[in-house]
C-alpha cells in the first residue's frame, strides 16, 4: 500500500512564488495551479505578456483559479515596498549557489523572472547572496519556468513542512 502525503491546509507551510514580468499564459497558469496544490501564494509583477482573462493561461490553472491566494504589483519597486524586508531567493542562471544548499523557511519568497529576459541583472547583484541557481548542463540555457518553480518549492516544502 502506497502511502500519500497531503499538505493540509491549516499547516504552517506558507511560501510564496513571485513571477517578474511573466511573457507565457500557460507557464503561469501552470504555477497558479501548482500554488493552490501548496498552499502558496502567487505575486505577479506587471508588466504581463498577457491578460489575467487569457484563455491558455485560465485553462493551464484548470478550474482552481478561485482557490488562488493572488497578489498583483504594477512593478518591482512597489513589490519590494511591501515584502522587501523579507527572506527573497532570487533565482537565477547568474547565480552560484545551488537551491538545495539554502535552508528554506516558512514564509521564504522564491522569486524568479520572466521566461525570456529573467531577472534584472541589478536586482541580481543587490541580493546576490540570496541568488539560487537549479545545476543543468551546458547542453540547455535553462529549464521551464513552471518547472524551475517546482523544484525550488518543492524542496522549501520539504525542508520546512515533512
Amino acid at each position: 500500500m502506497q502511502r500519500k502525503f497531503l499538505l493540509n491546509n491549516s499547516e504552517q507551510c506558507n511560501f510564496h512564488v513571485v513571477l517578474f514580468q511573466p511573457d507565457i499564459p500557460p507557464n503561469t497558469g501552470n504555477i497558479a495551479r501548482l500554488c493552490v496544490a501548496t498552499n502558496s501564494t502567487l505575486h505577479l509583477i506587471k508588466p504581463l505578456g498577457f491578460s489575467l482573462n487569457n484563455k491558455r493561461l485560465k485553462r493551464a490553472g484548470l478550474d482552481y483559479w478561485d482557490s488562488l491566494k493572488l497578489e498583483i504589483h504594477n512593478s518591482l519597486d512597489d513589490f519590494l515596498k511591501k515584502y522587501g524586508d523579507r527572506r527573497l531567493f532570487l533565482a537565477s542562471t547568474k547565480a552560484k549557489k545551488p537551491y538545495f544548499d539554502v535552508s528554506f523557511k516558512e514564509g521564504d519568497f522564491l522569486v524568479f523572472g520572466s521566461e525570456t529576459k529573467g531577472l534584472p541583472e541589478e536586482f541580481i547583484e543587490d541580493n546576490y547572496e540570496n541568488a539560487i541557481n537549479i545545476p543543468i548542463s551546458n547542453a540547455v540555457r535553462s529549464l521551464n519556468l513552471a518547472d524551475s518553480v517546482a523544484i525550488v518549492l518543492y524542496e522549501a516544502i520539504r525542508q520546512v513542512c515533512f
